[in-house]
């Protein structure tokens, strides 16, 4: 399998971090393109290290880089995964402005019907914000906001990312046991 994922400027680039560190772990071949802002939060929120980050990744990328292999429909991949994705990256998505790598990819992935998956973590969120989603969403672009569950009953922040990872493996087949998944046994049905 071989996926391209995006990190942009939103808040909440753990989870592309822990996105990647997950594919790594069950070795899929990964494509990242970071954006500019996407680094400055990882510094912001976090205590990663982007060259570490980037020595878990296959290939990655400039975001200005618009001869990269993922900018092209013939170059084959299994779909894409933005993560988190700001409103800025989901707009230019939706109206097909292709600003930069990110957006590019992702129209790439749209035309050629592979599978999309946008992670937004903004909120509250605008009619602006709804009406690019749904446009998105007609066009078979999986919405899976950054929203985790309680069901399973978190003890940690990292057991709320983790929901998140998991659910987002899963919008590719991707077996795994990253979360814990709802038992109508162990949790009261």
């Amino acid at each position: 399998m071989k996926l391209v994922v995006g990190i942009t400027g939103s808040s909440g680039v753990i989870y592309g971090i822990r996105f990647l560190q997950a594919l790594s772990n069950l070795g899929i071949e990964t494509h990242l393109v970071l954006s500019k802002w996407a680094k400055k939060n990882i510094q912001i929120e976090t205590d990663e290290v982007i060259d570490e980050i980037l020595k878990i990744v296959s290939y990655s990328y400039d975001e200005t880089d618009m001869s990269a292999a993922i900018s092209s429909g013939s170059y084959k991949t299994n779909g894409m995964v933005i993560i988190p994705c700001s409103m800025k990256t989901m707009s230019s998505i939706a109206n097909g402005y292709d600003d930069n790598l990110i957006s590019r990819a992702a129209s790439v992935t749209i035309k050629e019907n592979r599978k999309l998956v946008i992670v937004p973590r903004e909120t509250p969120l605008s009619t602006i914000h709804l009406s690019n989603m749904l446009r998105l969403s007609e066009n078979g672009v999986i919405i899976l906001p950054a929203m985790p569950g309680f069901y399973h009953k978190p003890k940690t922040i990292d057991d709320l990312i983790s929901h998140i990872i998991g659910k987002t493996l899963d919008q590719f087949g991707i077996n795994n046991n990253v979360f814990n998944r709802w038992d109508p046994n162990e949790n009261g049905s």
